[in-house]
């Protein structure tokens, strides 16, 4: 198995991360066409809780064995290394086991809360039914976490990766042909067709899960595996408190990011519902936002979930050595990479909302503009991202804990009072929800910030620098694409045509882009002219 470096890991993870958000969505297209708008928030519904309660049973361990297994690497103790990876699976049986039952017996319960008193969409019962289905993944997923989790801490990203492309594909075929079947083939009901693709979670998983099996025991002697090393000081219980600290911020991190798309969908729900919207506004408005919209944005966020896979143990390596200036380097480039892939990418997805929901969903004025706004929350969402996963690696967990929950606190206090406002002022209500998630990101952003800077001196000197060039850039990409814009007509219900429209204006878009960012030195700036050199080098077949 072959380990990567920190660009290398950030490509190879990125990559894949890129691939699977790329798979999630285009197959909403087909999905959203067969299934309709009642279906497709049935769907969401049941993929929301589901994340959630992911959350709460792995969300922190991959990264938090991640973490443990490069310190101990680092430290040469490989005994502890191996009864962390081990005590890390046992962890995982007793959470996982707890958190399905939890979720299959109060299903109702939590239905009730998502629906609340609307009437003519989907019932109570509906929900329910299709959040069993989905918990049974939590038997499976989690312990693709612990296994992912090893691997990542000694730096092998590619096997996690593929196992992830593997479990996308397997998801996404079960969806597309499960839900084909059910309303075209079998005539079944729209709550059991739902059930039938939300159980696809469950058998996709499994498929990664042998898959990543079979690697690691195929490589039983380079994973140290069949290594019997001196026993050590380090005490299992060390080890369980570690696992422990290791992963509650990470869980609290990714709980709040879950609960910010729950907490936001119920809120909207409830608002419209106050306002006297129709059943059916208020489920395409609240699914829009905290599903359909996120899947077209995942290809964003995927930059952010890739570098923080090899951001990690690499900052871990750094802080655990004391190498102050490496931290240091390693976050401002993450930043720069984070902004110079993803400020460009927000901003030519909000000139395309109306071809894009077009093209995945069916022209919609009101998709297009929640599209156009909310992906705005993914380059808040990324930077988050980063921030976090640093504090994490330096131990500062009571910053987190701050920073997140601030965050979110502000997200939900925020959400009426501005969908209120909104409606007052004569516009669309619930894109108040949407600027309360940004603001909520935004707070979340500069106090972890602010937390690094005043701790360990850190500079951000030379990621203004770069954001400043990063903004000039993106301003004439914007300015070229408004003025091609304009000269060309076309019907956006047309999918076809409004394909094809993507394609022209975004080539041009990331031709401009590309141009202004290597006159400006952006890139050079970014990525560095040794690494540039070397991709040179390889293009070129050069040694």
């Amino acid at each position: 198995m072959k380990k990567s470096s920190f660009l290398e890991g950030t490509f190879i993870a990125t990559l894949s991360i890129i691939i699977v958000k790329f798979l999630g969505m285009l197959y909403v297209i087909p999905f959203y066409a067969t299934v309709g708008v009642l279906g497709s928030a049935l769907y969401a519904y049941a993929y929301n809780i589901y994340i959630i309660f992911l959350d709460i049973s792995s969300a922190g361990l991959p990264t938090a064995i991640s973490k443990l297994i490069n310190e101990y690497n680092t430290l040469g103790q490989m005994d502890a290394k191996m009864r962390a990876y081990k005590i890390g699976k046992k962890l995982i049986t007793f959470i996982s086991v707890a958190v399905f039952v939890i979720l299959f017996i109060f299903a109702k319960a939590i239905a009730t809360m998502i629906i609340g008193k609307i009437t003519g969409g989907n019932t109570i019962e509906d929900v329910a039914f299709v959040i069993r289905c989905v918990s049974f993944a939590i038997l499976v997923v989690p312990y693709l976490s612990v296994a992912k989790g090893y691997l990542q801490g000694h730096k092998i990203i590619n096997v996690s990766s593929i196992s992830q492309i593997i479990e996308q594909v397997i998801r996404i075929t079960i969806i597309l042909v499960g839900s084909y079947l059910g309303i075209k083939v079998l005539h079944l009901s729209l709550k059991n067709t739902i059930g039938i693709a939300v159980f696809g979670a469950f058998v996709s998983g499994l498929c990664a899960l042998i898959y990543i099996f079979y690697k690691m025991n195929k490589n039983r002697e380079e994973l140290g595996f069949n290594t019997k090393y001196e026993k050590d000081n380090v005490t299992n219980k060390e080890i369980v408190k570690k696992i422990i600290n290791y992963a509650v911020p990470f869980i609290i991190i990714d709980i709040a990011v879950s609960i910010y798309n729950f907490i936001d969908m119920v809120l909207i729900m409830r608002t419209l519902n106050y306002l006297n919207l129709d059943a059916k506004t208020i489920e395409f408005s609240a699914t829009a936002i905290t599903t359909w919209s996120a899947k077209i944005g995942m290809v964003v966020n995927s930059v952010a979930m890739g570098m923080s896979v090899s951001l990690i143990p690499t900052i871990v390596s750094a802080y655990t050595l004391k190498k102050w200036k490496e931290v240091n380097d390693k976050l401002n480039q993450a930043l720069q990479l984070i902004l110079i892939s993803s400020v460009p990418m927000v901003i030519g997805i909000c000139l395309l909302s109306k071809p894009i929901w077009s093209v995945f969903y069916e022209y919609n004025v009101n998709g297009a503009i929640i599209l156009s706004t909310h992906i705005f929350t993914s380059l808040f969402f990324n930077i988050y991202v980063i921030t976090s996963s640093t504090l994490q690696s330096l131990n500062k967990f009571k910053a987190v804990y701050i920073s997140t929950l601030t965050g979110f606190f502000i997200n939900a206090l925020l959400d009426v009072p501005l969908m209120l406002l909104f409606n007052k002022l004569g516009l669309r209500p619930y894109l108040g929800a949407v600027l309360a998630t940004c603001i909520g990101y935004f707070i979340s952003v500069m106090l972890a910030l602010k937390k690094l800077k005043d701790d360990h001196k850190l500079s951000y000197k030379k990621t203004f620098d770069v954001l400043l060039k990063i903004i000039f850039s993106t301003v004439i990409m914007t300015a070229v694409v408004l003025i091609v814009e304009k000269l060309i007509i076309i019907d956006f219900n047309s999918k076809l045509q409004s394909l094809l429209y993507i394609i022209i204006i975004a080539l041009i878009g990331v031709l401009v882009y590309a141009i202004s960012a290597y006159k400006t030195n952006l890139i050079k700036d970014v990525f560095g002219e040794e690494y540039l050199k070397k991709i040179k080098r390889k293009l070129t077949h050069k040694r």
